[in-house]
C-alpha cells in the first residue's frame, strides 16, 4: 500500500511544477519591462499607425511656387481634394507643372494691337511713402533662420506666418526642464547599468526616471506639477553629475541622445504638420454660422411672397450708359461688404449698377439678402450664373461658377542670395470672367471686383479713364515675369520681361475684347493647356491662360490704386492702409474668418450690415 501511495502522489508534484515556472517566467519578464523601455529606440507612439500615408499627409491648399525662375510646385487650394507628399510628388489628380507643353499643335491667337509704353493715369488719392518705407523694420535675421523660413514656406505656405506672429510665451518651463532631465538620465542609464559597484547609482537613476516619468504622465503646463517637484529635480541634478563622473562609453551615450534627438524632431514635425492641416482647413471651410445664416435665408425667399415690386430697378440693369460693377462670389457678406463700402464711398449713385454672379446654391440667399438690403440709390442684379451659361451659352461647357484664382509664388533671387526670400499672392481671373462679354452683351465697360476688396475711396474716374487699345486694366506685378514661368508657360509666344498683373479691381473694355476675340482665344489656350479633364488640370491652366489671353492688352494702373496682402501680410503700417483707395485681402486669411488678420479686420467689419436678424440668430460675429 505504501508503495501504491507513493505512486498515487507522485504525478501531482510533476504537475505543480509547470505552473510555478510560468510565474517565475512572469516576474522575470516584468523585471525586463522596464530596462526595455530604456533601450526602446522606436519614435513616438504615432508611428505605429497603420493607415497609408496618403491619408495623413498634410494636403497644400496653395497654388504655384516659384523659386527665381524655376517653378517648384502647384496644386489647387481646395482643401481635401488633392495632397501633396513630403517629398514634392503630385498626387493622383494634381498635373506636373514640370510637364513640357506639347508643341505639336501651336494655338492660333489673333494678333493683339501694338506695343506701346503706356503711363498709368494718376490717381486721386493722398500720396504715400513707398510700400517698404512704412513697413514695421524687423530685426535682420540669421542665415539659417532665412533657410528655416524658406522651408516653412514652402511646405507650409502662409501658415509659418500666422504661427510665428502667433506665438505664446512659453508657460511650461519647469515641464521641459523634467523632460530635459529625463532625456539625460535615460541616455546615461544604460552605460552606468553596465558598470561594476554602481549598483546604488543605477538604483537611484532608475527611481528618478520612473518619478519623472509619473509626473508628467500627469502634469502638462508647470500648473499642474506638485509642490515638491523642485525636490525631485534636485535629486535628478545630483543623479545625473553622478553619472557624468563616471567612466562611461561616451560612443553610446551619444548614441541615445541623437535617437533622443531624431524622436523629438520627428515628433515636433508631426505636430506641424497637423497644425498647418488644421489651419488650411479653417482658412478654406466655410464657418458654421455662415453656412447658417445661407440657409435661413434660402428658406426665407420661399417662405416670403414675391419681392420684385414695380418699382424694381430691373430697367438699369442692361443700360450701357450705366455704372456697372460686376463681383463673382458665393458667399453673402463678402458680396455686401464690396457693395456696401463702393456705395458707401462714391458721391454718385443714382446709375450706379452692381450684377452679383453666384451659383445655382447660393443664389436664393442673395436674391433675398440685396432684396431686404438697399445701398442708397444703386441697383443689384443677381445673377445665377450657372442657369444662364446653360440656358443662354450652351456652346460654352463652364457652367461651374469659379472664383478668382490666387496663386502662392515663393521669389527667390539668384543674384543676391542672401536676401530674404519673398512669398507673395497672386490673384488671377478664373475661366468664368472670360465669360462676362457673353452674359453682359449690351454693356461696353465693367469695373470688375473680387470679394475679398473694399473701396474706401470714389472710383468714379475710372469710367473717364482712356485705355486706348487696351482691354484690361489692372495693377502690375512685376515681383513675377513671365520669363520665370517658362517651364509652365512651354512654347507659347510672350514677353519674357512682361510683369504678372493683379485680379482685385480690374477695368474692362468689353468693346476691345469682343473686337480682340479675347473669349476665342481664352478657348483655344483652354485646349493647349489643360493636360486632363479633372477639376485640378482645369484650374491649375487659369494662370497661364490669364497671362497669355491678355498679351499686351493690360492697361497698367497706379499701384497706390489699390493695396493688396492684406490677407497673409503682417506689419502693413495703418497710415498705409488709411489712404490706399481699395484695400484687397487676397490670401488665405480672409476678413470674414476668425483666422483673418486681427489688425485688418476692423477696415472689412465697418462695412457690414447691422441690425440684421438672420446674423444675429445665426450668431455671425466676424
Amino acid at each position: 500500500k505504501g508503495e501504491e501511495v507513493m505512486k498515487a502522489t507522485a504525478p501531482p508534484a510533476k504537475r505543480r511544477r509547470g505552473p510555478r515556472l510560468a510565474v517565475l517566467a512572469l516576474v522575470f519578464c516584468s523585471l525586463l519591462v522596464p530596462i526595455a523601455f530604456l533601450f526602446n529606440r522606436f519614435p513616438a507612439v504615432y508611428v505605429t499607425d497603420e493607415r497609408p500615408q496618403q491619408e495623413i499627409t498634410l494636403p497644400s491648399f496653395d497654388r504655384l511656387v516659384v523659386e527665381g525662375d524655376r517653378i517648384v510646385h502647384e496644386v489647387p487650394r481646395q482643401g481635401g481634394r488633392d495632397v501633396n507628399d513630403e517629398h514634392g510628388k503630385n498626387s493622383k489628380g494634381n498635373i506636373d507643372l514640370h510637364h513640357q507643353i506639347d508643341t505639336e499643335h501651336k494655338v492660333k491667337v489673333l494678333p493683339p494691337p501694338k506695343v506701346e509704353q503706356v503711363k498709368p493715369v494718376p490717381v486721386p488719392v493722398p500720396p504715400r511713402k513707398d510700400f517698404s518705407d512704412n513697413m514695421r523694420r524687423p530685426r535682420v535675421p540669421s542665415a539659417d533662420e532665412l533657410e528655416k523660413a524658406k522651408a516653412c514656406q514652402l511646405e507650409f505656405g502662409s501658415y509659418c506666418l500666422w504661427s510665428i506672429e502667433h506665438k505664446e510665451v512659453m508657460k511650461d518651463a519647469i515641464v521641459k526642464k523634467l523632460k530635459d532631465q529625463l532625456f539625460v538620465a535615460r541616455s546615461y542609464y544604460p552605460s552606468i547599468a553596465k558598470l561594476k559597484g554602481k549598483e546604488a547609482l543605477t538604483r537611484e537613476l532608475k527611481q528618478n526616471i520612473q518619478e519623472h516619468e509619473r509626473v508628467l504622465s500627469e502634469s502638462i503646463v508647470d500648473a499642474d506639477l506638485p509642490s515638491f517637484i523642485k525636490k525631485k529635480i534636485e535629486r535628478m541634478d545630483r543623479a545625473i553629475a553622478r553619472a557624468k563622473s563616471c567612466t562611461v562609453d561616451c560612443n553610446n551615450v551619444d548614441k541615445k541622445l541623437r535617437q533622443i534627438l531624431h524622436m523629438t524632431d520627428d515628433e515636433a514635425h508631426f505636430h506641424m504638420k497637423q497644425s498647418a492641416y488644421l489651419y488650411n482647413l479653417g482658412v478654406h471651410t466655410m464657418p458654421k454660422s455662415h453656412h447658417c445664416l445661407n440657409m435661413r435665408l434660402t428658406v426665407e425667399y420661399f417662405k416670403s411672397t414675391t419681392l420684385d415690386s414695380d418699382d424694381s430697378p430691373v430697367h438699369k440693369f442692361n443700360v450701357p450708359d450705366h455704372r456697372h460693377y460686376v463681383i463673382l462670389s458665393k458667399n453673402v457678406l463678402a458680396a455686401s461688404v464690396v457693395i456696401n463700402s463702393s456705395v458707401s464711398s462714391s458721391e454718385e449713385t443714382r446709375n450706379v449698377v452692381f450684377h452679383v454672379l453666384t451659383d445655382a446654391q447660393n443664389f436664393y440667399a442673395m436674391k433675398h439678402w440685396f432684396s431686404r438690403n438697399a445701398y442708397r440709390e444703386s441697383a443689384v442684379n443677381v445673377i445665377n450664373y450657372e442657369h444662364i451659361i446653360l440656358e443662354n451659352l450652351p456652346e460654352f461647357s463652364m457652367q461651374q461658377l469659379y472664383m478668382p484664382e490666387e496663386f502662392r509664388v515663393f521669389i527667390s533671387s539668384f543674384e543676391r542670395p542672401t536676401e530674404k526670400s519673398r512669398m507673395e499672392y497672386l490673384s488671377v481671373f478664373s475661366h468664368s470672367h472670360f465669360f462676362i462679354p457673353e452674359i453682359f452683351k449690351d454693356l461696353k465697360k465693367v469695373i470688375v471686383l473680387d470679394d475679398d476688396v473694399i473701396v474706401q475711396r470714389d472710383l468714379s474716374f475710372l469710367w473717364n479713364l482712356d485705355m486706348g487699345d487696351k482691354v484690361n486694366a489692372a495693377v502690375k506685378f512685376c515681383g513675377l515675369r513671365l520669363g520665370q514661368l517658362r517651364n509652365l508657360l512651354g512654347e507659347a509666344m510672350y514677353d519674357p520681361q512682361s510683369c504678372a498683373w493683379m485680379s482685385g479691381l480690374n477695368v474692362i473694355n468689353l468693346e476691345k475684347w469682343r473686337e480682340y476675340n479675347v473669349t476665342e482665344n481664352y478657348l483655344q489656350l483652354l485646349e493647349k493647356f489643360r493636360n486632363n479633364d479633372d477639376e485640378a488640370s482645369l484650374r491649375a491652366a487659369a494662370l497661364p491662360i490669364s497671362l497669355l489671353s491678355f498679351q499686351n492688352l493690360v492697361y497698367p494702373l497706379d499701384e497706390r490704386l489699390t493695396l493688396s496682402g492684406l490677407g497673409y501680410q503682417y506689419g502693413i503700417e495703418e497710415k498705409v492702409i488709411r489712404t490706399s483707395a481699395s484695400l484687397h485681402y487676397n490670401g488665405n486669411m480672409k476678413p470674414w474668418l476668425e483666422l483673418g488678420i486681427p489688425n485688418y479686420r476692423k477696415y472689412w467689419k465697418r462695412f457690414l450690415a447691422r441690425d440684421e436678424r438672420f446674423m444675429d440668430e445665426c450668431n455671425v460675429s466676424p
